[in-house]
């Protein structure tokens, strides 16, 4: 790929995001996500191999349906009520327009049927962005309309997408669509607290990013796409491939490690709101995303495949140590201590 296309698009992408989380007029919000979209699909289709293609097609006719509809949103809030406010969405009709929009922006269930897919025929690193970067500009628009979004359609397509993520993710060999489920499995736990603390849904987005930003590099750096290949993966970075372990149990929210605070704290939360029912259908519907993180980890740290391999074990990297890449894997797995603080400040 052209340098200067990548540096074009990287600006662009940046620039896109910080215009739409710090506009409070719908027109620049739009155009920020606009600007993102753009950005983002030569960087899908750089590769240029049919998957990618269509892809970087799916990609862009769904976000631009949910930008026309989230442009909509707003205009028949401005004509109900005179201003173009983003705080002042009071319209009823706007705000299941927005809910709608943001959910396909997002791939939140019933909306999610082109995430894996964009997932599965993206390289690796894309695939980082559009499960972390890309999710920022959306979740920050969330954000900032929380309180006037409707409770129990945000709680239902919160439970239907931590089922769906979890459910899904069971019988995929490919890592990218199991990490898009595992995204889509996650965001149901982003939407299900945004009504009742919206700053713990940014807490979680955070502390989601870098788990999955550490997950995502591991696997790129050892080039696993499948678990066949994950199988031989200790024979590459011994040490990587145990630190992607325990990063992996971190994503999965076990305790001690850092994927735990959120979840934590999301289920006190909605123990304080009365929605104790709620809560505990989560948590048990969390157990399907676990079980597909403890089959990765199974396959990363125990078995080998059954059948031969016709090549040379290739037994370590030729890569020097970075040193941000060995920060970033240690903050995913030893920030629970920090969850007391994390409490106060939401």
């Amino acid at each position: 790929m052209n340098p200067h296309v990548k540096l074009v698009s990287s600006l662009s992408m940046a620039i896109g995001t910080m215009i739409t989380i710090s506009s409070n007029h719908w027109v620049m919000a739009w155009t920020g996500l606009e600007i993102n979209t753009l950005a983002i699909i030569p960087l899908i289709a750089k590769s240029y191999h049919p998957r990618s293609i269509e892809a970087s097609t799916k990609y862009f006719l769904v976000q631009a349906a949910a930008s026309a509809t989230l442009l909509f949103s707003s205009m028949t809030n401005a004509w109900a009520t005179g201003q173009w406010d983003i705080t002042q969405l009071t319209n009823p009709t706007s705000c299941l327009l927005l809910t709608l929009a943001i959910a396909t922006k997002l791939g939140l269930v019933p909306f999610h049927f082109w995430y894996p897919e964009v997932l599965q025929g993206t390289p690796m690193t894309t695939a980082l962005l559009l499960s972390t970067l890309m999710k920022f500009p959306p979740i920050t628009i969330l954000f900032l309309t929380s309180k006037s979004l409707n409770p129990a359609l945000l709680v239902t397509m919160a439970i239907l997408s931590t089922a769906l993520g979890g459910w899904m993710g069971l019988n995929q060999t490919q890592t990218r669509k199991i990490l898009a489920f595992s995204s889509i499995s996650h965001l149901g736990w982003m939407t299900i607290i945004i009504i009742y603390n919206p700053k713990l849904t940014l807490l979680t987005f955070y502390l989601y990013s870098l788990i999955t930003f550490t997950v995502f590099l591991s696997l790129n750096t050892t080039n696993i796409l499948k678990l066949s290949t994950l199988m031989t993966s200790w024979t590459k970075a011994p040490m990587l491939n145990a630190a992607l372990l325990l990063t992996l149990l971190s994503l999965a929210g076990l305790p001690p490690l850092t994927g735990f605070t959120p979840k934590w704290l999301i289920i006190q939360e909605l123990t304080k709101q009365d929605m104790t029912p709620s809560a505990t259908l989560i948590i048990m519907l969390s157990l399907l995303s676990l079980f597909f993180y403890l089959r990765l980890v199974y396959y990363s740290a125990i078995t080998l495949p059954p059948n031969p391999i016709n090549r040379m074990k290739q037994w370590y990297l030729d890569k020097s140590t970075n040193t941000s890449f060995a920060i970033t894997t240690a903050v995913s797995s030893m920030l629970l201590p920090l969850s007391p603080l994390a409490l106060t400040s939401t």
